[in-house]
């Protein structure tokens, strides 16, 4: 189980690296029908790995690449959102959240195979300033968005805070993979909250240790990696994986569905 769990950390890990997100749309799948977690201890424990590996891949990128402003303001407005979703995690049918999971997966698989634009605009000023009139309403809402599915699904949110950062705030490619961690870290601690104390205790330490421990290995030489491919190889790669990913969770709660 732990070499499994390793594997696995290897590839959440790689991920975070390359793209700065889409280890925890990942994690989840992987940790429930990968190790057989039920989804209910496979929230916190992606949680868990995700912001671990996500803080120790923005480390090379804090100082050249990371907006630190808008990670403030999107972290910030994500984390009652993403404590909220924790908690609504908890009035739902697994199945039909991993249905919705899915759902997700392939919207923002979809979108990131249409492609973005890489010239900047709503946010990033030509001269490396934000814009604060255009950007902060849609910043605040990106932050709100990206919490709550944090909470809800155990993701830190990365898969559709990249697109989001690319597309409606207008950062170039580098900025917001790197920005995006920034806020993965943040969400995933929210998010993570009201699953410590007594639940803490009862978690698979055993499958996180070994998960976290290859992932947050993976994760730096990934990230050095990722500076010598194009952002549409690594988007396009990623997206074609999700989508996969979608259609094999998608077949497997419906057969779990159908068959109670």
């Amino acid at each position: 189980m732990s070499v499994l769990a390793a594997g696995f950390g290897l590839v959440i890990g790689a991920l975070l690296g390359l793209v700065g997100g889409g280890g925890g749309i990942l994690a989840v799948p992987a940790l429930v029908y990968g190790l057989g977690l039920p989804l209910a201890e496979a929230v916190p424990a992606s949680l868990v790995v995700i912001g671990l590996a996500s803080a120790v891949a923005v480390a090379p990128r804090a100082l050249r690449e990371v907006n630190w402003r808008l990670a403030a303001v999107i972290g910030v407005a994500g984390v009652p959102t993403a404590i909220a979703g924790a908690v609504v995690n908890h009035l739902f049918d697994q199945r039909w959240l991993m249905l919705a999971f899915a759902a997700i997966m392939v919207a923002a698989g979809l979108r990131m195979l249409r492609g973005t634009d890489e010239a900047g605009g709503v946010c990033e000023l030509p001269g490396g300033g934000v814009a604060w009139r255009r950007c902060l309403p849609r910043a605040v809402a990106v932050g709100l968005l990206v919490g709550f599915l944090t909470g809800l699904l155990g993701v830190g949110g990365g898969f559709l805070l990249v697109p989001a950062l690319i597309v409606a705030l207008g950062l170039r490619t580098p900025t917001a993979v790197a920005t995006s961690l920034v806020v993965i870290v943040a969400n995933s601690a929210a998010g993570l909250l009201p699953y410590l104390g007594a639940s803490a205790a009862g978690m698979n330490w055993s499958v996180i240790i070994p998960f976290a421990g290859a992932a947050i290995v993976a994760s730096l030489p990934a990230g050095r990696l990722a500076r010598r491919l194009t952002a549409a190889t690594l988007r396009r790669g990623f997206a074609v994986l999700v989508l996969l990913v979608a259609a094999g969770v998608t077949a497997q709660t419906v057969t779990a569905l159908l068959t109670t």
